[in-house]
């Protein structure tokens, strides 16, 4: 018992190790593994707002309104078609502008001059790990950047502060940073693999929190300008909006899983319109012509102004789960339609990774041990469909959960579980061969296991050696003993003749009563199973020498044995029914050993063998001749030899 429960604690030890291992060898990246290929199979549910629209410098502006760069002034007459024969509600330009432009000042200073009228715009600035170069006033730069990041963050963070990298901003061509209205940042996280699935909501710089592009345009659109930063959650509240994003505070910045959306081709999931369209419009609006896009497609709109096109310096495309060639422009969209709906991507936490892994885990573990195999096997196949569906349901419900590793975890459990349990059945079939083996001899029990599956009636016919043993007078002995006594002298006589059998390569057939019947040349084969036979009888003699002494001085009765062995032909095998055998052997052999025994009475000896056994081992022993012995059931008599000494 205490070495099974030191096995138990052991192999638990053992599948607590490989559980951890496996855990936290694959928990770092399973999860993305599995995201990608189930946000595509539940994208078809996840459809973008119409409100929500680009207008893209796409190869098709370049060709039609000249080369790039283009002149600045070409962004005035964007922004002033939708500002003033539109009704969109808030535009964004996901767009750096860094640089002067030396071939058209002139078209850079209108467009610097202007930029400051258009008051429901949005542009874009990027935070960098760098310092500021040596030529930029830091001190400037920083407190215009918090002018026109006009959103008050409230810290109610308990954990994770004052822990961001970042150190600078792109320094903004001086006119434009002055004279522009609001300022976003245009950062993007990507993760190890290449993807993103994360957008950063706020940044901490310099000990302020600062808005992305479209948070701060969601900003000005519900009029919301305080917030308040959690550990898990960004909170805003207006009469009419609702914000509740769930993030993670990573490195000065609360990122939150992207919602994407269905796409309508492989750039694009919003509405997306040419730049060079709504130039044209709008010049045809000025001549008094009608124009190729009708401004009211743009009421109430939220419009995102970038460029992706083929040129180098435009290819502003990424890697993200639903698309390798997702434009950026569209990033920034997808993250304001997020913002409107107030819904969002949501990623299981890492406790419920571990815990459903460790659930299941030990749900299969117990299924393996306490079905049956086929049973188990269905029900483990069953759990893994029924985990598959479930995830899939909370994908389409924008949560995304542990896929592969619970998976994983189900087929490490079978293995785990069906090695446990062959080591428990193993255990088993030890406990349960050494426990046959005190009702059979243990080479017939040898033989069964080898033969498991041809168990059946019947057997050969073989030359063999019977011996057989049995105690004088015990009937009268034991009349005058209890019966606990009677078992204790027959145990310790039995204990001790049975290795002795064993050792000679006997096999013990039966016990019948006091008596002992055991075979020699089957089923364990041998070059002289006779002599065998007979080396066995001498060796148990002397063992019942010592026992008689032992017993005497115990106060104990004096017991003589007597031995009888007789070689020959006999069947050997299963006898009985289908449903319950015996192994034994029958045969005139057998019952000739039996009679041979009897006759040590008559001649008051101890060890008889017969005419055929002697034949096998007269060069080995030393006999007494008994001449024409009439055996009941043998026509004619034979000789008997008393063995007197054996030698090796």
């Amino acid at each position: 018992m205490e070495l099974k429960q030191k096995n138990t604690k052991f192999l638990f030890l053992v599948f607590a190790f490989i559980f951890i291992v496996i855990y936290f060898a694959l928990a770092p990246f399973s999860q993305m593994k599995s995201y990608n290929f189930l946000y595509k199979l539940t994208l078809k549910n996840k459809v973008p707002s119409s409100d929500v629209v680009l207008i893209a410098i796409d190869d098709k502006s370049l060709h039609e309104i000249g080369r790039w760069p283009w002149k600045r002034e070409y962004y005035l007459e964007i922004f002033d078609f939708l500002q003033n024969y539109t009704k969109a509600k808030v535009m964004g330009y996901d767009g750096l502008i860094m640089a002067p432009d030396f071939e058209y000042p002139l078209s850079d200073k209108k467009f610097f001059s202007s930029i400051n009228k258009f008051k429901n715009l949005t542009t874009g600035v990027a935070f960098s790990y760098d310092e500021f170069e040596n030529n930029i006033d830091k001190d400037y730069y920083n407190k215009l950047l918090a002018a026109k990041s006009d959103v008050k963050i409230i810290d109610k963070r308990t954990k994770n502060k004052n822990q961001s990298d970042f150190k600078s901003f792109t320094a903004l061509q001086n006119e434009y940073f002055k004279n522009v209205n609001s300022i976003g940042f245009v950062n993007v996280p990507t993760d190890s693999d290449g993807y993103i699935r994360q957008i950063a909501q706020i940044i901490e710089y310099k000990g302020k929190f600062y808005p992305s592009l479209s948070f701060l345009m969601f900003s000005k659109y519900t009029g919301i300008k305080e917030f308040i930063l959690s550990d898990s959650y960004i909170f805003g509240f207006s009469d009419k909006h609702t914000l509740k994003i769930p993030i993670e505070n990573k490195k000065g910045m609360a990122l939150n899983y992207i919602c994407f959306y269905n796409l309508k081709d492989a750039y694009y999931s919003h509405k997306k319109y040419s730049a060079s369209d709504i130039i044209n419009s709008y010049r045809a609006i000025k001549q008094g012509k009608k124009p190729i896009i009708n401004p009211s497609v743009f009421d109430n709109k939220f419009v995102f102004i970038g460029a992706n096109a083929n040129a180098q310096a435009l290819n502003d495309i990424a890697r993200t789960p639903i698309s390798e060639t997702f434009s950026g422009l569209d990033i920034q969209a997808t993250n304001f339609d997020n913002l409107l709906s107030n819904r969002f991507f949501r990623m299981s936490s890492p406790l419920y990774n571990f815990f459903i892994c460790l659930f299941m885990f030990i749900l299969v573990f117990v299924l393996i041990n306490t079905m049956p195999i086929v049973g188990a096997l269905l029900s483990c196949t069953s759990i893994m469909i029924l985990y598959m569906f479930f995830a899939l349901f909370m994908y389409y419900n924008k949560v995304a959960i542990s896929v592969i590793l619970p998976e994983v975890f189900v087929i490490v459990s079978i293995a785990c579980a069906y090695s446990y349990r062959y080591l428990i059945e193993d255990n088993k079939k030890v406990k349960i061969q050494k426990a046959m083996g005190k009702y059979l001899s243990y080479d017939v029990m040898q033989n069964v296991v080898k033969n498991i599956d041809n168990i059946s009636l019947g057997g050969k016919r073989a030359d063999i050696t019977v011996l057989f043993a049995d105690i004088r007078n015990f009937t009268s002995i034991s009349e005058n003993m209890d019966a606990n006594s009677v078992s204790m002298i027959l145990n310790e006589y039995f204990s001790a003749l049975v290795p002795i059998i064993e050792g000679h390569n006997g096999v013990l057939n039966k016990f019948m009563g006091d008596a002992v019947l055991a075979i020699f040349g089957e089923p364990k084969k041998s070059d002289n199973h006779a002599l065998d036979a007979v080396k066995c009888a001498y060796k148990m003699l002397k063992k019942v020498k010592y026992l008689q002494d032992k017993w005497i001085e115990e106060g104990k009765p004096r017991i003589e044995i007597g031995i009888g062995i007789s070689s020959g032909e006999a069947f050997i095998g299963n006898i009985g029914s289908q449903e319950r055998l015996e192994y034994t052997v029958i045969g005139d052999t057998v019952n000739t050993a039996s009679r041979i025994e009897n006759y040590n009475k008559v001649y008051r000896t101890n060890f008889l063998i017969s005419e055929a056994t002697y034949e096998k081992v007269k060069d080995y022993v030393d006999v007494i001749t008994i001449k024409n012995v009439a055996i009941r059931g043998k026509e004619n008599k034979i000789n008997l030899y008393e063995v007197i000494r054996v030698v090796d």
